[in-house]
Formats: structure tokens, C-alpha cells, sequence
């Protein structure tokens, strides 16, 4: 199912996927497919594995769907995901059970992405930015936006 708005944008795409094991196949199809059009053939592993990485972890810990937006701006995709959980994600906390958790937002720093996490009134949205093009400095494609 898509989430329209009422005029089209064709820098962003929002998709409501159901709680399944199947959401992050079919996020990852729909986020390679979205950037080869949109981007014209940018660089979309890196933002494929985020998406992917992002949408399990809704599975994996919320009971609800999610929504995955994605936003290109100016050489910068914007990932996001929304879900109804409040719980913000942790780097590397302890879960009740003495196992680690938080590698999959390792994962997605060490391909570069920024993490915001913007908590809401019965939920989160989870923001990604990746830097699609190369920036002036000669840095590759797909590292960390420069900060201000």
C-alpha cells in the first residue's frame, strides 16, 4: 500500500508495510527500484542495506506496520521509518537477557548513514542521511554528509 500525497513529489516516496517477515524484501526492492529512477542510477546498495536494516528492526521490535519514506535533497537521501513504538534504539545496550543489541545502527554508521531518532506521541521516526553524490572534498559517494 502507498501513502500519497495529494500532489505528486517526485523526490520522495512514502510506503506503509505491514508487521511481516517479508516488509524489509519488499522495502529493499521498492527503495532499489524508487532510487534507479529517481536518482538515475545513483549508488543504492548502501541505502538498500539501511532500508533493510531499519524495516527488520521494526519486525523485530514493534508490534505494529511502519511507514518508509524516502526523501532525495540535494545529494542526500533522507531514510526514514516510522512505527508505534516508543522505545528508542540504543548502540550496543544490554537486553534483559544479557545479550547485545544495537548492531544494525552500527551497521548503518559504518555505511555512512547519520541517525536521527525523532520519538512522537505513540511512536518514532527513525531518519537516515546518506549522501548520494561525492561531495567537493572527493569523499566517496554514500559517506556521512558533512556536519555543521
Amino acid at each position: 500500500m502507498t501513502v500519497t500525497d495529494l500532489a505528486p513529489d517526485p523526490t520522495r516516496h512514502a510506503v506503509a508495510l505491514p508487521r511481516g517477515r517479508h516488509s524489509p524484501a519488499v522495502a529493499r526492492r521498492i527503495t532499489a527500484r524508487w532510487l534507479a529512477v529517481t536518482t538515475g542510477g545513483a549508488p543504492a546498495a548502501d541505502a538498500v542495506t539501511i532500508v533493510s536494516e531499519l524495516v527488520t528492526n521494526t519486525v523485530r521490535h514493534t508490534r505494529g506496520s511502519c511507514v518508509l519514506t524516502l526523501t532525495v535533497r540535494a545529494g542526500l537521501l533522507d531514510i526514514a521509518v516510522a512505527d508505534d513504538s516508543e522505545a528508542l534504539p540504543e548502540l550496543h545496550r544490554r537486553t534483559a537477557g544479557g545479550e547485545r543489541g544495537g548492531f544494525g545502527l552500527e551497521i548503518v554508521r559504518g555505511l555512512g548513514g547519520v541517525i536521527t531518532v525523532v520519538p512522537r506521541l505513540g511512536g518514532k521516526t527513525v531518519h537516515v542521511a546518506l549522501r548520494l553524490t561525492a561531495p567537493a572534498d572527493g569523499a566517496p559517494a554514500g559517506g556521512a554528509p558533512a556536519r555543521g
